[in-house]
C-alpha cells in the first residue's frame, strides 16, 4: 500500500472544503451578518490511527474506503449552539456535497458527555484519473464542546481508551459545565453579537 498516493485525494478534499467553509464565513462578514462559522480546521487521519482502527473494527484493506468514513475530517467551530443548525442547513443546500449519514450528539450526547454534530458526506475530487468520490466526516460544534472533546481525546490517548473512573466522573461534570456555558451564551447572544460589532468597527478605524 502506497499510503501517500492513497491519501492524496483525501488531503485534497480537506483543503478544498476548508477553503469553501472559510469562504462562507467571509461572505457573512462582508455582508455585515453574524457568521455561524467561527473557524474551520481539517486533517487526514494519521496512518497509525488508520491501522489501529482497521484492527479494532476488523476492516480489510479492500473495504477501507467504504467502511472508514473519517479518513478525511473537517471540524467547523461555532460560537453558539444555534449556529450548529445553521451550518447543517448550509451543508444540506450545497450541490457539491452529498450527505450520507448524520449523527446528532448535541441533543443526544454520549454517555461520556461528548457533544458534537457529525455529518458524513461524499465529496467529488478531481484527479488525473478523473473524478473520485471520497467520504469526509464533518464535525460541527461550539467552542465549549470542542475544548471538552480535545481534553477527552488527550486523556483517551494517555489511558489507551481506559480512563480511570474518578477522571471519567470529573469529565462528565466538566461536560455539564460546558453545556451550561453554551446555554448562558445563547441567552445573551444578541448582546454578544452587538458588542462584537462595536468592537470590530472600533478596530477598523
Amino acid at each position: 500500500m502506497d499510503w501517500e498516493v492513497f491519501l492524496t485525494p483525501y488531503k485534497q478534499a480537506v483543503e478544498e472544503l476548508k477553503i469553501k467553509f472559510k469562504g462562507v464565513r467571509d461572505e457573512y462578514e462582508q455582508a455585515d451578518h453574524h457568521s455561524p462559522i467561527e473557524f474551520v480546521t481539517g486533517r487526514v487521519k494519521p496512518i497509525r490511527s488508520i491501522l489501529d482502527k482497521m484492527k479494532r473494527k476488523r476492516i480489510s484493506m479492500k473495504n477501507l474506503e467504504e467502511e472508514m468514513h473519517d479518513l478525511a475530517g473537517i471540524r467547523v467551530m461555532c460560537q453558539f449552539v444555534e449556529d450548529i443548525n445553521r451550518v447543517i442547513e448550509l451543508i444540506r443546500k450545497r450541490n457539491d456535497i452529498e450527505i450520507i449519514e448524520e449523527r446528532d450528539y448535541v441533543t443526544r450526547q454520549k454517555e461520556s458527555g461528548y457533544r458534537s454534530y457529525h455529518v458524513v458526506v461524499k465529496y467529488p475530487v478531481q484527479t488525473i484519473e478523473g473524478e473520485k468520490q471520497v467520504h469526509v466526516e464533518i464535525q460541527i460544534r461550539t467552542l465549549a464542546m470542542n475544548f471538552w472533546a480535545t481534553i477527552e481525546h488527550s486523556l483517551n490517548y494517555k489511558y489507551n481508551k481506559k480512563i480511570p473512573i474518578n477522571i471519567q466522573k470529573r469529565l462528565q461534570r466538566a461536560a455539564e459545565a460546558a453545556s451550561r456555558l453554551d446555554e448562558e451564551m445563547s441567552e445573551i447572544r444578541d448582546e454578544i453579537r452587538e458588542a462584537q460589532k462595536v468592537f470590530q468597527k472600533k478596530e477598523e478605524k
